[in-house]
């Protein structure tokens, strides 16, 4: 090996224990996984069995059910846009107290899903804060048992689910709108265009990247990321019966209440696949958000 090839080297050298490291911690699972999928796991190993846990997940209606559940979710991400865009914009233009409600908007990203959703279970418990709010403007036919009801549960999760993960849109909204050309804003406003021709015609062209961005971000943790939300408001056990059952709950059920690893590492193959499909429009996405930003 030469001198001029031995330094291109080096630098690899310096990061292969890291690689290494990384590879053992997520790699190694990762490939379990896959294995466990194939198998009748009990224990720690079982015989090869091929495609039939797959075969029976996806003749299970509980798990359609979970999916549903899911794609129901995604409903989310058209209103996280928009409260999103509209929050962001006004946080932008600096209304009366941006500062305050700055933080305050902030809050909910900061702190941990856990913590939210244990205040958010309390608040619209069915004698809460939201159904008395409710019961004092007359409202009572909106005053709803939120939690215990499988009419609404899933929506209540979706609710949750809307007001945190909107923080994150209007984190990146806000960074891409304090990266815009203010002097075309200026432009446009002394010729005359309103607050929503202004939005319309020059803001959301120039956010077209980080709205997407933010899209496939949203359906990745939609898709993957809401366990957390649906234990904790289901006090650990999910519902009322399967009305929040999603694919993360699924797979947490199969491993841990049915001692069926076989089976969740199944479900949790078909959702790694899923997942993996849609990071390819995020990097997308991403190369188009510094594309507009350079």
């Amino acid at each position: 090996m030469t001198a001029s090839q031995s330094q291109k080297l080096k630098p690899y050298l310096y990061v292969l224990p890291l690689v290494l490291l990384l590879a053992f911690v997520f790699g190694y699972p990762l490939v379990r996984i896959f294995e466990f999928s194939f198998k009748l796991v009990r224990g720690v190993d079982g015989p090869w069995i091929g495609l039939r846990n797959y075969e029976l997940i996806l003749s299970q209606s509980l798990f359609w059910e979970s999916v549903l559940h899911n794609i129901q979710l995604l409903l989310a991400i058209p209103a996280m846009v928009v409260i999103s865009l509209l929050i962001s914009i006004l946080l932008y233009e600096r209304i009366t107290g941006w500062k305050l409600y700055r933080i305050i908007v902030f809050v909910p990203f900061v702190l941990a899903i856990p913590i939210i959703a244990v205040v958010m279970k309390r608040m619209f418990q069915f004698s809460g804060p939201v159904n008395e709010v409710l019961r004092w403007l007359s409202l009572d036919f909106m005053a709803l048992d939120w939690i215990g009801s499988s009419d609404v549960a899933l929506w209540t999760v979706m609710i949750l689910i809307v007001w945190r993960e909107s923080a994150l849109g209007i984190i990146l909204f806000l960074a891409r709108l304090l990266s815009l050309d203010e002097s075309v804003l200026e432009a446009a406003r002394l010729d005359g265009a309103n607050w929503w021709q202004r939005v319309w015609h020059i803001i959301l062209p120039q956010m077209r990247g980080v709205i997407q961005f933010f899209v496939v971000v949203s359906v990745i943790t939609i898709l993957a990321a809401v366990f957390s939300y649906v234990y904790v408001m289901g006090g650990g056990r999910g519902g009322p019966g399967t009305a929040t059952m999603v694919i993360e709950f699924y797979i947490f059920n199969a491993l841990i209440r049915a001692s069926l690893p076989g089976i969740a590492s199944a479900a949790s193959v078909l959702l790694f696949l899923v997942s993996v499909l849609l990071i390819f429009p995020m990097f997308r996405a991403r190369r188009r958000v510094r594309e507009e930003e350079a």
